[in-house]
């Protein structure tokens, strides 16, 4: 099978499928693929995998892709630290572990032990750890499991003086974490009624509730805390104060970033959830309180955030004070440590951390050891020492002890990774968008490369929810880069690197401006002398294989490869699935005449034009993924074969006992990465040292 050879698709049949949106006809002939496990599902999704698998495994450069990447991810990957009690606790990966170990120590000094090693609840490494809680005084573990990359979590106790689990079972979590009592005697978590065993992966998750878990006592005498059955789309998340006085409740609704805050007393008996914010109108992410006072970042009339304090007992908006004013930096975290609030900033997409007294007046900056991403900063009010990592696209995730009382910074763990960071460079550029908007880009490559429009790149991108691309390390885009490619990552409109207006720019109506700024991007680096079309790769996972679907059918033109990963490409009937109804707020409604317009006219699967010769596409997704339903990827592939003209590979690698992404396991981390690399390698005509 050479590449200039046309290749054999698998029968997708057609069906006769039609639906009518606001006097719109819409044919959708695929919708028999939107039962993954049917009988003629299951021998499509194996005949497709056959042939991906065959195209793959005669790429000479594969296997030497897949040992090198290999070779590189086995070093020692550390957490960050965190006390609770009188215990430190962090994650470790000795190199190739599917999935991270938890370990416990008394002191820095001491040997850690391993509490929780969840490669030995799988063989294969598809049970993933995907939550913690740790009760006050550091003796329990509270810890949720995901199966093969579901988002159902089920939740167990841990003693961890004995490393015994407990009797307790807590099933059918979803979208919550564990918040332990200060007495140990519980924890509260939120979860939705018990499903269809058949169809639990597709059904739609409504009527979350927010539960009380008492040690020792069967799931069915959980208290519930607080429902909402006038509110079906209404989740909530239930966090203990750190003094044990409040459960305060965020509600949530959708991926809407605009929440309410309820809070509850503790302390009074039977005391009610009182409604503090009962408006869906801006971001409350809840810091600490010093008593009856309430600490909030919010973006209420601050776009990029800002920090509130509001006394409960005056809680009208007359008493509200601001403590830390908007700043020209977006504001992403708050933590109060040593009695001072610990500020994390985001300028130009790269880290800068703050402190501030409790009263809201500057008192230093943290310097970093670079230009990238810094986290942590976690920990208790008295707490004088922290922990925080720093990464960039060249720096291994590397962590520090921050003295407070100093301010000084120590090297705490530093991983030692088979590559020469001084071979590489990174650069930030801007540039502008369709509409004149000025985008920033970062663009790593190794040093010396010639701008003669020949360089292989890879232009990632995701631009939605408010999530923001910050400089990180990746073995897979250090191999990568290796090779002679070049890695460019835009922060396109829709992300939240300039806070919640730039987010809003990129949302419902205005969601064309995502893709004109990544379009605007390849326009730039192909203008620039870095690639040309045929050397040009895009790739974007979940909201991000949206993007790359959108763009590939704006502009068939303008790219030699595709790589879209779980992504929504249908966008008629995401909100039908799991939790695709919490998209609208993003994306609008198919269901609103006005928002159906804009999302039929770039929906990927609905705008794919027969005849057109579209660029190489290595479509990948999972058939447990129950966040993007691995129907949006099947009905894409079946279509995009069935209009494409050309002998570009247009392919679907489907993986099976997998999800979303989140817990996937180091071995198929790995040999998605080989394959995407071989794909590009062979497709973009990439000249390896092979």
């Amino acid at each position: 099978m050479t590449a200039t050879q046309s290749l054999t698709y698998p029968a997708s049949p057609k069906g006769n499928q039609v639906d009518t949106y606001h006097g719109t006809t819409v044919a959708d002939p695929y919708r028999w693929l939107e039962n993954p496990d049917s009988l003629e599902t299951r021998a499509w999704i194996e005949a497709q995998n056959k042939l991906t698998a065959e195209y793959l495994a005669q790429i000479p450069a594969r296997d030497r892709i897949q040992q090198r990447l290999t070779k590189l991810w086995n070093y020692e990957k550390y957490g960050i630290p965190f006390k609770q009690g009188e215990r430190y606790f962090y994650f470790k990966n000795d190199g190739l572990q599917n999935q991270n170990v938890l370990y416990t120590l008394k002191t820095l000094t001491d040997r850690p032990t391993v509490l929780l090693d969840p490669n030995t609840l799988s063989p294969d490494g598809t049970i993933a750890l995907s939550g913690i809680s740790i009760s006050e005084d550091g003796k329990l573990l509270a810890y949720g499991l995901s199966t093969s990359g579901s988002d159902w979590q089920e939740w167990k106790v841990r003693d961890i003086t004995t490393n015994t689990d407990l009797s307790d079972h807590v099933k059918w979590v979803k979208f919550s974490g564990a918040s332990w009592t200060h007495d140990g005697k519980g924890f509260f978590y939120s979860r939705y009624d018990e499903p269809n065993e058949k169809t639990k992966l597709e059904d739609v998750n409504y009527f979350q509730k927010l539960y009380y878990h008492r040690l020792g006592t069967p799931q069915s005498e959980d208290i519930l805390i607080y429902d909402r059955p006038d509110h079906k789309e209404w989740g909530f998340s239930g966090g203990v104060t750190e003094d044990g006085r409040y459960l305060i409740i965020s509600v949530w609704l959708g991926t809407d970033p605009r929440n309410l805050v309820f809070y509850k007393d503790l302390q009074a008996p039977n005391a009610p959830v009182v409604e503090l914010i009962n408006t869906f109108e801006a971001e409350y992410s809840f810091i600490d309180n010093d008593g009856p006072r309430f600490w909030f970042r919010t973006d209420l009339n601050a776009p990029r955030s800002r920090v509130i304090a509001i006394d409960i007992t005056k809680g009208d908006r007359d008493h509200w004070q601001e403590l830390i004013p908007e700043a020209e930096e977006t504001l992403q975290g708050v933590s109060v440590l040593n009695h001072q609030f610990i500020t994390s900033y985001l300028k130009d997409a790269r880290s800068q951390i703050k402190i501030f007294d409790l009263d809201g007046r500057p008192l230093r900056e943290i310097e970093l050891p670079g230009i990238g991403s810094a986290d942590g900063f976690a920990g208790k009010r008295h707490d004088t020492e922290t922990f925080y990592s720093f990464t960039s696209f060249t720096t291994p995730s590397t962590i520090y002890r921050y003295d407070l009382q100093t301010g000084q910074s120590t090297l705490f763990r530093q991983p030692e990774v088979d590559f020469n960071p001084q071979d590489y460079e990174t650069r930030q550029v801007f540039y502008r968008s369709k509409d004149g908007t000025q985008i920033p880009m970062f663009i790593v490559h190794k040093k010396g490369i010639q701008l003669d429009g020949t360089n292989p790149t890879y232009l990632y991108g995701y631009g939605g929810f408010g999530v923001s691309l910050t400089p990180g390390f990746s073995v897979s885009l250090l191999v990568w880069l290796e090779m002679g490619g070049v890695y460019a990552s835009p922060n396109l409109r829709g992300g939240g690197e300039y806070g919640e207006a730039w987010h809003q720019a990129g949302m419902k109506l205005k969601k064309q401006n995502v893709f004109d700024d990544f379009i605007a991007a390849a326009e730039w680096l192909i203008a620039n002398q870095y690639t040309s079309p045929a050397k040009l790769a895009i790739g974007g996972g979940s909201n991000g294989g949206l993007l790359v679907g959108a763009c590939m059918t704006q502009r068939p033109d303008l790219f030699g490869a595709v790589l879209p990963a779980v992504g929504v490409m249908d966008m008629l009937r995401f909100h039908k699935f799991t939790i695709g109804w919490a998209w609208t707020s993003e994306y609008g409604s198919p269901d609103n005449p006005e928002e159906f317009k804009v999302l039929y006219a770039y929906s990927p699967l609905h705008n794919l034009k027969p005849g057109t010769a579209y660029p190489a596409t290595l479509i990948t997704t999972a058939d447990h993924d129950d966040r993007v339903v691995p129907a949006h990827s099947f009905k894409f592939a079946a279509a995009l074969q069935a209009a494409h003209q050309g002998t570009a590979p247009v392919l679907i690698r489907i993986e099976t006992k997998a999800g979303h992404g989140a817990g996937k396991p180091t071995t198929k981390m790995i040999e998605e990465a080989a394959d995407r690399w071989a794909f590009l390698v062979k497709t973009l005509d990439v000249k390896t040292n092979s």
